[in-house]
């Protein structure tokens, strides 16, 4: 299938951030957008928690060579779906790595469930013991969008799935494809939660102004996002920048 955006070679290769913090950029998917299926990069990321095992956020299609470079860094202990829309490939890595836990952000379907392994629901607060405090998580939510963010202590990484998406225009193949997305607010430099969403979450605002404080006052380095270029540093303005219409 011919692609609609430059995806980041090289695909499905571990590339360290920071120390125990690496990521792996995927294929292409589509996402609905009304009557549009808008192309969008995936991207997963790798932590090693402080006993070793490994944790996995919103995992991209499975592929061998990607298994086998992660199987070398230690054991999977846990496999995270992130938002109710970042769940398509849980149950494949799941199989692959039989002894993880599987967690889940609250908003599934009954539909989605079903066919999801046996799992564990995130929440607010980051469990003490099976990610040994190396985790705080808040939960943003607006219409059909739940996720679940989480602030990497110890490398003071934040990781976002959807509320902030900073694609790159010039790697759209499509001048159409540039418009939407320069329309929907969600283009490199200036990433953010794309307009279409922002009115489901206005609607949730006082929670939503809350959690992004509390991220704040987290004062990330860098956030890593699932969607486009990455905040290398900067991360808390970078944050208060891609919420300011909230």
């Amino acid at each position: 299938m011919s692609l609609g955006y430059r995806l980041y070679e090289p695909l499905f290769v571990l590339k360290p951030i920071v120390r125990d913090v690496w990521i792996a950029d995927g294929g292409e998917i589509r996402m609905r957008l009304g009557p549009l299926r808008m192309p969008f990069p995936t991207r997963m990321i790798v932590v090693r928690l402080p006993d070793g095992g490994l944790w996995l956020h919103s995992p991209i299609a499975l592929q061998p060579k990607l298994v086998a470079q992660i199987g070398e860094l230690g054991p999977v202990t846990d496999i995270v779906a992130p938002s109710n829309l970042h769940y398509t490939w849980t149950s494949i890595w799941s199989h692959a790595f039989g002894n993880a836990r599987v967690w889940t952000a609250p908003g599934m379907t009954q539909q989605v469930l079903a066919r999801l392994p046996a799992h564990r629901r995130l929440s607010d607060d980051a469990p003490p013991h099976e990610w040994q405090g190396a985790f705080k998580q808040q939960r943003i939510s607006g219409g059909p969008v739940t996720e679940v963010d989480f602030f990497h202590e110890p490398s003071r990484t934040l990781m976002l799935t959807d509320a902030i998406e900073n694609l790159d225009l010039k790697r759209f193949k499509s001048i159409f494809y540039r418009l939407v997305t320069w329309a929907a607010g969600s283009n490199d430099p200036d990433g953010m939660l794309p307009w279409e969403l922002r009115r489901h979450f206005r609607q949730n605002r006082q929670h939503n102004r809350v959690a992004i404080d509390r991220m704040i006052t987290w004062g990330p380095d860098r956030i890593l996002l699932a969607h486009g270029r990455c905040y290398e540093r900067d991360g808390w303005q970078e944050l208060k920048r891609a919420f300011r219409w909230l």
